[in-house]
């Protein structure tokens, strides 16, 4: 039991503090230039509760004609999904690439990364750094799902937050998480090509090598702007669907995908309160 504690020390060693990393964490919003009002409401939102808030430009799928799609191929994001790719996924794909990239840039050591539909609130930093701070690796947390099926927790955090993995998928949204240096230029890597809609790549751990988790209450919420999507609607989703037997390739797909998730889930070791405060 010792040794196993010692080699957890070791393994979490580079791991600093709650507080020593609270002046180094940025919040990254990322926000298209057709929606100023969701900018202005967050921005008043960060000077309420004191936050330091940096905006990323969006891009807009919907202005780059499909041509002109970088990092994309559109015969195997068809076989992996059953559909065509929709101009907002595209956008919003790479707006979370360049919201990593500048990241990346900055030299800050964690970053959270959201989209301009969620709401700051006062505790959301130091939840999200106990988060992180409860688990090891190139790692990330989602903060926000919109469903959590087969969750099974793996650590307590320092504020009394469950972590874990979901063993169903995928968990939707994109819309809030925390992420690592060391994390955020493995998925520089790893998630080129586009195959996948964004909020379904982000999340396969065992496929990005970046050890990814969520936390089992959603630590901000969404505000009225949501229902309001800028990505597509339901309509949208249908219209680009191919017949049902047409999607064969991405059932199979979706189900091997299921059994890797299972397999990602099982294997991660829980880690009781004692060992996260013993790091």
């Amino acid at each position: 039991m010792i040794l196993e504690r010692a080699n957890r020390i070791i393994q979490c060693a580079e791991i600093p503090s709650v507080d020593s990393l609270a002046s180094q964490v940025r919040i990254y919003v990322i926000n298209l230039d057709r929606s100023p009002e969701r900018w202005e409401r967050l921005r008043e939102q960060a000077t309420l509760y004191g936050l330091s808030v940096t905006r990323i430009p969006a891009i807009d799928g919907s202005t780059i004609p499909e041509g002109d799609r970088v990092d994309f191929q559109p015969r195997q994001f068809v076989y992996h999904n059953g559909r065509k790719l929709l101009a907002g996924e595209y956008g919003c794909y790479r707006s979370h690439l360049l919201a990593l990239q500048q990241f990346v840039t900055s030299g800050d050591k964690m970053a959270i990364i959201m989209e301009d539909d969620v709401e700051l609130n006062q505790r959301l930093i130091p939840r999200a750094l106990a988060a992180m701070d409860s688990v090891c690796g190139a790692r990330l947390v989602k903060l926000v799902n919109h469903r959590l099926v087969g969750f099974r927790p793996i650590s307590e955090t320092a504020e009394n937050d469950i972590v874990g993995r979901c063993m169903h998928g995928p968990q939707g949204s994109a819309a809030c998480y925390i992420v690592n240096r060391k994390a955020a230029k493995k998925l520089l890597v790893t998630l080129k090509p586009m195959l996948l809609p964004y909020d379904v790549a982000l999340e396969r751990g065992w496929s990005t090598g970046v050890e990814t988790f969520s936390t089992l209450e959603n630590l901000a919420d969404f505000s009225p702007f949501r229902s309001d999507t800028t990505i597509g609607k339901r309509a949208h989703y249908r219209a680009v669907k191919r017949h049902f037997l047409l999607r064969a390739t991405a059932h199979w797909f979706r189900a091997c995908d299921q059994l890797r998730r299972w397999v990602y889930t099982v294997r991660a070791k829980p880690q009781s309160v004692v060992e996260s405060a013993e790091r």
